[in-house]
């Protein structure tokens, strides 16, 4: 079962996909007799996703008995997300034009999971599994030939895991790690925007971690790539799981030694720096230059409101 308690005494219950109280049960996967029988169970239910869209069925509930979900179009796969008390949770994965069916009914509708989140239309609770669902279902999407020798896999361990029928190589799900972070110099804050944000909106700058590299290091890396300048010490304060469509954001604030902006263009379409004021205005929508932050949904805004609200700085521990 997901332990979300210390992210959300850090972040609060508004982050968005971290709340997910499914026991994922992953060391009974691979038995099938047990999982066919969670698959048999009159109150097993689903959730439905044709391509990137989730299925909303009746009062915006995105669980259906699964032969409901399975009925709905030509099956991909399916996935055993968990159990909780005595009851089995699935995804199911329709072919991608599905979605154009199921848009001509009047008893469901076909929605984006970022619009799911940042309206509020499921609980906390099912954001989390649907999260869980979305991630594991575009990796199958994209994994369907072993990188191997190239051969078409076949799904296995009740969907987390596909396996070569040809080499034998088995392969799982991956998340990608990201880092998304605050730079802070006193009482400003480092913030950056990208051209596909919505107009006037500044967020934290983040970027991939890359392999054999800390978090810490890749926090360094992309500030001073992205904006020019150098930080120091780096202080971790929390994650949150981000579907789009499979990383872990790992959100930090970083301790800037070297100020001035250089940005790159090519990943930036503009960053500066904020005053603490400032920040608080961005975070409750009074800013005035008509400026704006990400929703409370994202971690960007609760590390923002860390520093700004909660005055949590990234001071380097005393020896």
């Amino acid at each position: 079962m997901t332990d979300s308690i210390r992210t959300t005494a850090a972040f609060g219950a508004s982050l968005g996909f971290i709340d997910n109280p499914l026991d994922r049960m992953s060391g009974r996967r691979d038995n099938p007799e047990e999982v066919a029988s969670f698959r048999a169970a009159p109150q097993t239910v689903s959730l439905v996703l044709a391509g990137d869209s989730v299925v909303l069925g009746h009062q915006d509930s995105p669980w259906f008995g699964l032969a409901v979900a399975e009925a709905m179009g030509s099956v991909q796969h399916s996935t055993f997300l968990g159990e909780r008390n005595g009851q089995a949770y699935f995804a199911t994965a329709l072919m991608p034009d599905a979605a154009e069916h199921l848009a001509e009914r009047s008893d469901v509708q076909i929605i984006d999971l970022r619009s799911i989140a940042t309206r509020g239309l499921v609980s906390n609770d099912d954001l989390g599994a649907l999260a869980q669902a979305k991630a594991v279902t575009h990796w199958h999407r994209q994994h369907r030939f072993c990188s191997n020798c190239g051969t078409p896999t076949e799904v296995a361990g009740a969907g987390w895991r596909r396996e070569c029928p040809a080499c034998g190589t088995h392969h799982f799900p991956r998340t990608d790690p990201v880092v998304i972070m605050l730079a802070v110099d006193g009482e400003r804050c480092l913030l950056g925007r990208q051209a596909r944000f919505p107009e006037r909106m500044y967020s934290c700058l983040a970027g991939f971690l890359e392999p054999g590299e800390t978090f810490e290091d890749a926090v360094r890396r992309e500030l001073h790539e992205e904006a020019g300048i150098t930080t120091g010490y780096v202080a971790y304060l929390g994650s949150q799981p981000w579907p789009f469509p499979a990383s872990i954001m790992l959100g930090c604030v970083a301790q800037a030694i070297e100020t001035d902006i250089t940005i790159d263009t090519t990943e930036l379409e503009d960053a500066r720096w904020f005053t603490r004021e400032e920040t608080r205005a961005l975070l409750e929508g009074r800013h005035e230059g008509g400026l704006t932050c990400p929703p409370p949904m994202a971690i960007a805004h609760h590390i923002m409101r860390a520093w700004a609200i909660e005055g949590i700085a990234p001071r380097a521990p005393s020896v």
